[in-house]
């Protein structure tokens, strides 16, 4: 017997709840496998589109990798008041312009593209759980952030001679830095993304942001000779507190002399890069629009 068009493109039905189980609980797990299915699927396709984009692998991987070995090859000399090498607390620093670059220029672009060809309204009427496509975005800026700072590292520490830390506690340190301050710039680069009006402006609105804090926040250049306008400004932001975790983690205590504070402040580092996140994730929840300028 002939199979009808409607029994032929029919969908497989649910798994029926358990007899077992409280009502609902099946319904429950499968809808939960799905997303987790559409997350993986997500996630696969956002780490594929990344590494074959050559602009994003050049400006957003590889761009910190390139400061970092012009100003480790150019600078030398002891940081003024200390025995520490300047080149060394440029790579501690140069690390937390990586984190921005992957977790905030590099997806606030990568949203407004998708946002103005629309792709994201598309996807957003798709029956993939919209929660999917954000956690596609988590997987991708966790694991480019990760290979930013394997990167950095791995060349700050075989070429210029970078002292890895050498106690648990800062190994922990180093964790739980790297993972508020990409949690903190992610959810600010989702956030930010709102305000780019379309693709071709995507990078004339974010590099600006992303170069004018390096600058302000001790990446190039040591925190405590900036004017203090700027070091108040810088604090203000998260790159700032993500470079002095950084320094915590690679620098020898010794050079707290020249901080600021006259210490690492590791308690308000985690404090300001935990308010940050929540704050964009506030922001985001606020501003995400699904549909873009061209599609109305």
């Amino acid at each position: 017997m002939p199979l009808t068009e409607a029994a032929a493109t029919a969908q497989p039905a649910a798994p029926a709840p358990s007899a077992d189980g409280p009502p609902g609980a099946g319904a429950v797990t499968f809808g939960a496998r799905a997303l987790v299915r559409a997350s993986a699927a997500r996630s696969g396709v956002e780490l594929k589109a990344f590494f074959r984009n050559k602009q994003s692998l050049v400006f957003t991987l590889f761009f910190p990798v390139i400061l970092l070995v012009v100003f480790a090859s150019i600078f030398s000399g002891k940081v003024e008041g200390t025995d520490t090498d300047f080149r060394q607390v440029f790579m501690s620093g140069v690390i937390a312009a990586g984190v921005m670059s992957t977790a905030f220029s590099g997806l606030a672009i990568n949203i407004a593209v998708e946002r103005d060809t629309g792709l994201v309204r598309r996807l957003a009427l798709t029956p993939m759980p919209k929660t999917a496509y954000f956690i596609g975005k988590i997987v991708r800026v966790v694991v480019t952030t990760a290979l930013e700072t394997v990167l950095l590292i791995g060349i700050a520490a075989t070429a210029f001679d970078l002292e890895l830390p050498h106690t648990a506690e800062r190994w922990a340190t180093l964790g739980w830095c790297l993972a508020l301050g990409t949690a903190a710039c992610a959810l600010a680069g989702t956030a930010y993304s709102a305000v780019i009006p379309n693709s071709r402006s995507a990078s004339a609105v974010v590099t600006p942001v992303f170069m004018v804090l390096q600058f302000i926040s001790g990446v190039f250049y040591p925190f405590d000779k900036l004017p203090l306008w700027m070091q108040n400004t810088a604090a203000l932001f998260p790159v700032k507190w993500m470079a002095q975790g950084f320094r915590s983690v690679f620098l020898p205590d010794s050079f707290t002399v020249v901080e600021p504070a006259g210490s690492w402040e590791l308690g308000r580092v985690a404090l300001v890069l935990a308010l940050w996140a929540v704050g964009g994730l506030v922001a985001t929840t606020l501003t995400f629009g699904w549909r873009g300028p061209r599609v109305r």
